[in-house]
């Protein structure tokens, strides 16, 4: 289903508590503990690690890089959130306990009232994903936004499937083209290590959206039709390792880049392309996931484009305090500006920050 745009789509359907203003006081880092899925047990039957985001936080709180006060608690996306992109008749199908099952994968789910799932597992999720959208205009506002989890790149307006209930990515890009002015093209670079088909199958023939795609050809899902939507396409071999990878990811950054210069990039950083991921299969190192998403930081922020990121797949509890500590090298690289709040003029206005830490830059260049 294309959700390309018309004159009718640019007008404001319905009222929404996810663009609220934002104190000057808080980074645009977005996270809430309603995150983590915690029911019985049952979130450790699946691979992903579903209280990650909280180990990322209480990482990154550990390093004193921010608090409780200084960032931006999300909300839940509403039903009306939801429809912005999503049919009707999708949001009335999870209200069947075996789809949530067969979307998150985690079998025992089909035995459970639907209200215990709604509760424990799609509360969470919509709670990420109105986290996703309120990043998109924060990214819009001060230049860059993390959103600590989100990145649910294999749900369509009308499907789900990979752990994916809702579909983020679509959902901010749109937002954000229906309510900011000035914000008319997306370039959306989704380097998880599986395709991302839901948003592909969302922009199939919107020409406003540019995606560029890297990930393990041999693996899920192998969504045949949603690679047509594919601008720029990096197929990847079992066990890449990385200085294939960062070569390959920043000659196709800085081309796609290039080729169109959006007005909002969103960048899906997965790391289930770390070495000994069950699911990933590449062979990426901590300092290699490190070095890729700097250099995404350091593409836009010398376009001036605004960088939203989305933290999306990760199958390996170390994986937390990786991203934490790539969070941690973009601030000391002066890519995130975590010493005080950013400038809140429109990204044309905001100044390019030097590097703070030439010194972390050149040990990460020369791993």
């Amino acid at each position: 289903m294309s959700l390309k745009g018309s004159k009718k789509d640019q007008k404001c359907s319905h009222r929404t508590q996810l663009y609220i203003e934002v104190p000057a006081t808080c980074l645009p880092i977005v996270y809430s503990p309603e995150y983590n899925i915690t029911f019985m047990g049952l979130e450790k039957m699946h691979p992903f690690d579903a209280g990650k985001w909280g180990k990322v936080i209480g990482f990154l709180k550990e390093e004193q890089l921010i608090t409780d006060d200084n960032i931006v608690e999300a909300r839940e996306a509403t039903e009306d959130d939801l429809l912005v992109v999503h049919t009707r008749r999708y949001l009335n199908k999870l209200k069947w306990s075996f789809v949530v099952a067969t979307i998150t994968e985690i079998p025992p789910l089909l035995l459970l009232p639907n209200f215990l799932v709604q509760r424990r597992v799609l509360r969470p999720l919509r709670t990420q994903t109105g986290g996703t959208i309120m990043a998109g205009k924060l990214a819009i506002d001060r230049g860059w936004a993390i959103n600590v989890g989100g990145g649910f790149h294999h749900c369509s307006s009308d499907k789900g499937g990979g752990f994916c209930a809702y579909a983020d990515i679509t959902l901010a890009i749109k937002f954000l083209f229906e309510r900011v002015e000035g914000v008319s093209k997306a370039t959306i670079i989704d380097l998880d290590a599986h395709q991302g088909n839901g948003h592909e199958r969302d922009f199939m023939d919107d020409k406003r959206v540019y995606i560029m795609d890297v990930y393990n050809r041999y693996i899920y899902p192998g969504d045949g039709f949603a690679k047509r939507a594919i601008k720029r396409k990096v197929e990847l071999d079992w066990g890449t390792e990385d200085q294939e990878y960062l070569q390959k990811v920043e000659m196709h950054v800085e081309g796609a880049l290039n080729e169109v210069k959006p007005d909002v990039l969103v960048y899906n950083a997965g790391t289930d392309i770390l070495d000994g991921d069950p699911l990933g299969g590449l062979a990426i190192s901590p300092q290699g996931i490190i070095k890729r998403d700097e250099i995404l930081f350091k593409a836009a922020r010398r376009r001036k484009i605004p960088i939203l990121m989305v933290t999306s797949g990760g199958y390996q509890k170390r994986t937390a305090r990786i991203i934490a500590d790539s969070i941690i090298n973009l601030h000391n690289l002066g890519l995130v500006d975590c010493d005080s709040a950013a400038n809140e003029a429109r990204p044309s206005q905001v100044p390019l920050m030097m590097s703070k830490s030439i010194s972390s830059a050149a040990a990460l260049s020369s791993r």
